[in-house]
């Protein structure tokens, strides 16, 4: 906890204000405390967004932080496909779609919802 940016809920109360402008300081973080201790953090709205989407990243990609990992040192050794190789091995597998693109000028007809 940072001295600086801990404060009682009462003090907190008193100046709402003008910590919520603070806190849109990145890396502003206030502690409130009751009875001395911490009970409520206060962060800008961006950064609790971001910091869900990231709890929700690892959620669905619990070994992201090892796949980085791994992925960096292969990167590391040259071990690498390029964008035109993926592309190839995509086409080759059986239930590869290819999308037409339309001719320019040309609109796209309507789907209904």
């Amino acid at each position: 906890m940072n001295a600086k940016n801990t404060m009682s809920i009462t003090e907190a109360r008193k100046r709402i204000f003008e910590l919520t402008e603070n806190v849109q300081r990145p890396g502003t973080v206030y502690t409130f405390t009751q009875k001395g201790r911490p009970k409520a953090v206060m962060i800008s709205a961006e950064e609790f967004e971001a910091l869900v989407e990231t709890i929700e990243a690892y959620r669905q990609f619990p070994d992201l932080d090892q796949d980085s990992k791994e992925a960096w040192e292969q990167f590391k050794r040259g071990q690498t496909v390029s964008l035109e190789e993926i592309a190839k091995r995509i086409k080759k597998q059986p239930n590869h779609v290819a999308r037409r693109r339309a001719k320019k000028g040309t609109k796209r007809p309507r789907t209904r919802r």
